[in-house]
């Protein structure tokens, strides 16, 4: 056989007057995947709430108003509660509030957050994560009465 009756040529080249794959390339190639900001905002969800020294996420209101929200039928938990991301077609950046419980080193607990989180999303979604910014808008104290209770409402 010569060069010019071979299907493909060295190096991946279709050869002049060969036909091209069915489908216009290999299947990995075809078509486009997009990533739903919510879908990224419960995986960095998640992450950061199995820190250790994480109590809550998102603020006071929030977290007030996603109590009542839980506790009606149908209404769930939200995993994206204190979580908001910014997707684009490879990169995704992330803001997160959380509450802290006291005593922890609330330097260790961010530290910890942000590589738990950048962890997950870049593992689950092949985004690259370019920033993971917290803030830390309370701090659970011992005595203080969990806004997340599991009493019911009256």
């Amino acid at each position: 056989m010569t060069d010019t009756t071979q299907k493909q040529q060295a190096g991946g080249a279709t050869a002049p007057g060969a036909s091209t794959p069915r489908g216009g390339g290999p299947p990995a190639s075809r078509g486009k995947t997009t990533i739903a900001d919510g879908v990224v905002e419960k995986i960095a969800g998640m992450a950061a709430r199995e820190v250790p020294g994480v109590h809550a996420m998102g603020s006071g209101f929030a977290r007030t108003f996603g109590a009542v929200r839980d506790r009606v039928p149908g209404g769930g938990r939200s995993v994206t509660r204190g979580v908001k991301a910014e997707v684009g077609e490879v990169q995704t950046a992330l803001d997160l509030e959380i509450v802290v419980d006291y005593g922890v080193s609330i330097g260790d607990v961010t530290r910890g957050v942000r590589e738990d989180v950048i962890s997950a999303v870049e593992r689950m979604t092949s985004l690259e994560v370019v920033e993971v910014n917290i803030v830390v808008s309370d701090v659970k104290l011992p005595d203080e009465q969990d806004d997340e209770s599991d009493s019911r409402l009256q």
